[in-house]
């Protein structure tokens, strides 16, 4: 009886915990259900003056590859198709979509999401690739922790650079670590500048390097200003990329090139800088910039979570909100930026709305003339699958298995399938709903291995039963 009596206590605490979090889950689906309900009243509020037609819902096919695709990263699975057309429960895509985000697909599809953001430079320089493995690394640890948005930001900003230094790029890299996103800019104040404000801001302030922005109201000094923040960073020796990184605390001018003007360190809408003793200018920087108040940040991330699932943001280009780039709908980004930094930044909860409502739901087929136009979204824009997505609904659909290749992955020429296929499927300046293909990937999808072999060998295990060979066309396929 007196260990009985022991863990009553105990018993109450458990059951008091399991009822708090059976009540935050059923709040935070509320705020799904609200936020979902919302993204719909406002999309279609300018319909009756358009005479817009929506399209109707997508079928359970329609939207269980749509769901897999922009979750997970790769089509669903035959099993899972069945089971779901199968599945009879009202709730079975809100189902569906929790299910994904707690998998490894998640981590692995948001990873190449936001690293393709944060250093575009490794589609085009070799170097820049071999420094991959480690962020990459990061920001899949980052996601499997579910790491709030503003906290990952926060980190990159404020990772620790003095007596940083790379192993030989040609062997297994160091610990997991964001450092790469600013050696990929060449540890250069300005370019860190300019990919700060525009993957984080939405802000396009590299036109002010030189001169005054011709079309917006920044200032050449607004952009060495902000540059500043990262004037304490030096690269030491002739290593490139690869070189030793030092840092200066105290070091908060900057001179304007081929002038004789200095500045010190600015945020770009003005406020004062406070900085603390023994700490870099960026972790100042990082603290505005990631700030509940900061009227860019929130935005700036609701709407590249809205371009990933629609094809196109609210702002469009996702990342330049200037002055003539005004929102198609400023009403519900706002409203998405305020939701977002109430549920502390969490993605999986801007996820979870968009994926819920009727917009994200509609069918991409064409069935009125007035949905034509994509600013409405009174459709789904069909959108070009990325290399990674392609190579991974590839691989699923034949059943290959592609080893994970930490060394070589992004080098050109590696002798590895993904390697190569990513190289070949990269299209620079595609946007999601306008994607083109070339005549290398055409030949690529009909005669290099492994897709011409999985899906015409007699004996494959992808054709095993079916009496049949699969077709490929060569084309990037849409969804």
């Amino acid at each position: 009886m007196k260990g009985s009596n022991k863990s009553l206590p105990i018993l109450f605490i458990v059951t008091i915990a399991v009822s708090l979090a059976f009540d935050a889950a059923n709040s935070m689906a509320d705020d799904v259900d609200k936020l979902a309900a919302e993204i719909d009243r406002m999309i279609e509020k300018p319909w009756g003056a358009e005479e817009v037609t929506p399209a109707p819902l997508a079928d359970d096919a329609e939207f269980l590859r749509r769901a897999y695709l922009d979750v997970g990263g790769k089509i669903p699975p035959v099993s899972e198709l069945r089971a779901f057309l199968d599945d009879n429960s009202p709730d079975k895509r809100r189902r569906i979509v929790d299910d994904l985000l707690e998998t490894p697909l998640y981590v692995t599809n948001f990873t190449n999401v936001w690293t393709t953001a944060m250093i575009p430079e490794a589609k085009a320089d070799i170097q820049v690739r071999f420094l991959m493995p480690s962020f990459e690394a990061w920001m899949r640890q980052q996601f499997a922790d579910d790491v709030a948005y503003d906290e990952i930001v926060r980190r990159i900003l404020t990772t620790p650079l003095n007596n940083s230094n790379n192993r030989n790029p040609y062997q297994q890299q160091g610990a997991p670590t964001p450092i790469a996103f600013y050696q990929a800019k060449q540890i250069k104040p300005e370019n860190l500048a300019a990919a700060t404000s525009r993957v984080f801001l939405g802000i396009r302030i590299e036109c002010a390097q030189c001169h005054d922005h011709p079309f917006d109201h920044w200032k050449r000094e607004d952009f060495w200003g902000f540059a500043a923040f990262f004037g304490g960073i030096q690269r030491q020796g002739r290593a490139g990329v690869f070189g030793r990184i030092i840092e200066l605390f105290d070091k908060r001018k900057i001179k304007i090139p081929d002038t004789d003007k200095v500045v010190e360190v600015a945020y770009l809408n003005g406020d004062d800088v406070t900085f603390t003793p023994g700490k870099s200018t960026r972790d100042a920087l990082a603290a505005w910039i990631t700030s509940r108040e900061n009227p860019y940040f929130a935005r700036t991330a609701a709407n590249r979570m809205w371009g990933h699932f629609f094809g196109r943001g609210i702002v469009n280009p996702i990342d330049d909100f200037g002055a003539d780039t005004p929102p198609s709908h400023p009403e519900l980004l706002d409203m998405l930026a305020s939701e977002f930094a109430a549920h502390d930044f969490d993605l999986k909860f801007l996820i979870r709305a968009i994926t819920a409502s009727d917009t994200y739901q509609r069918s991409s087929r064409q069935t009125h003339d007035s949905q034509a136009d994509a600013d409405l979204f009174a459709r789904m824009e069909t959108r070009g699958m990325t290399p990674q997505q392609l190579f991974a609904s590839l691989s699923q659909a034949t059943g290959y298995f592609a080893p994970f290749n930490v060394q070589n992955r992004f080098a050109v020429g590696a002798n590895d399938p993904r390697g190569r296929f990513l190289e070949t499927f990269n299209n620079d300046s595609d946007t999601p709903t306008q994607q083109q293909t070339t005549i290398l990937q055409a030949l690529s999808m009909i005669d290099e291995w492994p897709v011409h072999d999985k899906c015409h060998r007699a004996d494959s295990e992808s054709n095993a039963g079916s009496g049949r060979r699969l077709s490929v066309d060569g084309k990037r396929r849409s969804y």
